[in-house]
């Protein structure tokens, strides 16, 4: 198992046909994979979702930040619905 503090890992994925690399560390990596099996999409669905909902905020952040973001917000979602 990866250490929880491993330093980022950089992925390519593409969003709208054009390729990017992201670097996020594993566990945010693991969070996303599961996101996307949990909607029912691939990850590079879920990215281009997300980068779709950041390019639209008032201050987009960069899409790493994005991700994490959007993966927190989820999770804590997510919990309150327990």
């Amino acid at each position: 198992m990866t250490s929880l503090y491993h330093p980022p890992m950089k992925r390519s994925v593409e969003i709208a046909g054009h390729k990017t690399s992201i670097s996020l560390e594993p566990v945010f990596w693991d969070m996303l994979r599961d996101w996307a099996e949990r909607e029912g999409v691939p990850v590079n669905a879920l990215v281009a979702r997300i980068d779709v909902e950041r390019i639209a905020s008032p201050t987009p952040p960069g899409l790493a930040s994005a991700i994490r973001v959007w993966l927190v917000a989820r999770s804590r979602e997510a919990d309150a619905g327990s």
